[in-house]
């Protein structure tokens, strides 16, 4: 589900476990919000679009598709796209903008895919892992569904943000969730979300299978200088979310952090 372009209010307390990201609330404000900002239209999701690359013709999993604006970049790149997401009513305004054009089902990450073994040729997960305190379950779900040779294709909340707008700042080194307020048109809806150490989410891919292409901390797209000066030089010298490409080794491939370590001459 993608994050949102507002600063973040931090709240002194735990937001109530029951309320929080609850996207059934607020889907359609959140979709207006997200489809502009500069954040996610000139940030985040032409990063994850130039990550993807030549996406034509290949089988593409959404995980966490919200309102559909990344699946219908993908779909128009050629991509055979499946989108998933854990809130009914962001999936209705993702079918609302996608049509049939791709397959839209009401799934928790948390829970078992349903799909085929290696259905997929490429998932893309866009600030959704963040969401979730435990990796492991997930990304083994996700790497059972991707073919050998293929790509997961992930975007997270930068640790660094994460550790330093909590006050009292916490152990950087432990997992730990944080929560806030995000304010829009008016409403305040209360967020939370899970920060990891960098270590801790490389470990996480390589334990489920996955060996690291790339790490990317990309720069806004160029046409947001003029349209959001201001938003443009943050996005710029600051960072704001990371991005990983993480390859599925193919059949007899051995993932690098399994590999013996050769000793040096």
């Amino acid at each position: 589900m993608e994050r949102l372009s507002s600063q973040p209010e931090v709240l002194a307390q735990p937001a109530d476990p029951v309320l929080v990201n609850d996207y059934e609330s607020f889907a359609e404000a959140y979709s207006a919000e997200n489809e502009n900002s500069p954040v996610n239209a000139y940030y985040e999701r032409p990063a994850m679009l130039a990550l993807a690359g030549d996406v034509a013709g290949r089988r593409v999993l959404d995980a966490g598709c919200g309102a559909g604006p990344l699946s219908a970049a993908l779909r128009d790149r050629g991509a055979v796209v499946t989108g998933i997401d854990a809130s009914a009513a962001m999936l209705a305004l993702a079918r609302r903008r996608l049509g049939d054009d791709v397959a839209l089902h009401v799934v928790d990450l948390n829970d078992p895919l349903p799909f085929d073994d290696e259905a997929f040729d490429d998932v893309v997960g866009s600030l959704v892992l963040h969401y979730i305190e435990d990796w492991g379950p997930t990304l083994a779900e996700l790497r059972r569904v991707i073919r050998p040779g293929g790509r997961l294709i992930a975007s997270v909340d930068h640790p660094f943000v994460a550790y330093t707008i909590q006050d009292p700042r916490p152990d950087y080194f432990v997992t730990s969730s944080y929560a806030f307020d995000w304010t829009f048109n008016g409403r305040s809806a209360p967020m939370r979300f899970w920060r990891k150490p960098l270590h801790a989410m490389t470990d996480a891919f390589t334990a489920a299978g996955f060996r690291l292409s790339t790490i990317s901390e990309p720069q806004p797209d160029p046409a947001a200088r003029e349209l959001f000066p201001d938003d443009f030089h943050a996005l710029s010298t600051k960072p704001c979310f990371l991005f990983f490409v993480l390859e599925a080794p193919p059949e007899g491939a051995v993932p690098a952090a399994s590999r013996p370590a050769t000793a040096p001459f």
